[in-house]
């Protein structure tokens, strides 16, 4: 890779970081952003008990039961989360009353600690599925009794209300949603097979990526820089789908998680992926190699047994 500066602006171009000339920084930082790190969050969701507030945490890379991390404003299930690599954002969802919600909130991945108020969605959903390229967390579908198309997103780094960006082609809940640096995915749901895929940088409706091989309601999805995984049921194998995100095509076999559950979500630090919870059983938690194909291994066991919360990661 070339580094090119600009001498009269002190522009850089093709470098990473921020760069020394004669031990001065110029140019910025050019780090590029990331939407992943290290620590996997899983927030919320629905146990024996009913809905919890719990936050819980886990060192990707290692192996070994969740971490209690904090707590959410109110209990929720059928949230969904995203991040910028250091900022866990966690919107939507339904209480124990199932009334459903229109908060967005947020945490600092890298310290515990209970969650704050970021702002509110344009309307009280529940079910929506998240992404980001780290910069805008982008919030697809959901419903508030009547399933919705609409796209909305935030930028993570500030705190305030979402705003409109478009639709997706067909109106569900509870699909997945995966990203690379570019071009977001959101999978299934609603138990459709249906991939949408947007711009992030831009506004506008979703296009059609393709199909998932399977009919799934309860769709979970991460990714890494390149490859995005969607995990759901069908004929009751939880199975995951992978695609090469910067293309289009339908998903292909990726391998089954360890138990057959359904409501789990998913996160990554962009090489495993964890897979947290699920109705069926509700404390495990799974992790795969993301560039292989392969089934699940065990990870470890959640804090509280959970399925449908939101999952995120950062460092």
């Amino acid at each position: 890779m070339s580094l090119t500066i600009n001498h009269q602006t002190n522009d850089i171009s093709n470098a990473s970081g921020t760069v020394l000339v004669n031990g001065v920084a110029v140019g910025g930082d050019n780090t590029p952003p990331v939407w992943y790190g290290s620590r996997g969050l899983f927030a919320g969701g629905y146990s024996d008990s009913g809905v919890v507030n719990t936050i819980d945490y886990v060192t990707i890379q290692s192996t070994g039961n969740a971490q209690d991390f904090g707590d959410l404003l109110a209990a929720k299930s059928s949230l969904s989360g995203c991040s910028n690599g250091t900022r866990g954002v966690i919107s939507a969802g339904y209480d124990n009353s199932v009334n459903y919600q229109n908060v967005i909130q947020y945490v600092t991945i890298a310290t515990t600690g209970n969650a704050q108020d970021f702002g509110d969605l344009l309307a009280a959903i529940y079910g929506p599925a998240s992404l980001s390229d780290g910069i805008k967390g982008v919030m697809g579908g959901g419903t508030s009794g009547t399933n919705s198309n609409v796209i909305q997103y935030v930028t993570i780094d500030t705190t305030g209300n979402a705003q409109d960006f478009g639709d997706l082609t067909v109106a569900r809940r509870s699909g997945g949603g995966c990203a690379s640096a570019t071009r977001g995915v959101f999978g299934g749901g609603s138990g459709e097979n249906v991939m949408d895929y947007i711009t992030i940088a831009s506004t506008g409706n979703a296009t059609d990526f393709g199909d998932l091989g399977y009919y799934s309601t309860l769709v979970g999805g991460c990714s890494s820089t390149t490859r995005g995984l969607f995990n759901g049921v069908a004929n009751n194998v939880s199975r995951i789908d992978y695609i090469t995100i910067d293309t289009t095509g339908n998903g292909t076999d990726f391998g089954d998680l360890t138990s057959n559950r359904t409501g789990v979500n998913s996160c990554s630090d962009a090489s495993r992926a964890i897979f947290g919870g699920g109705f069926g059983d509700r404390t495990t938690i799974d992790y795969v190699t993301i560039d292989t194909t392969g089934n699940a291994t065990d990870f470890g066991d959640l804090t509280v047994g959970r399925n449908d919360s939101a999952a995120a990661s950062g460092t």
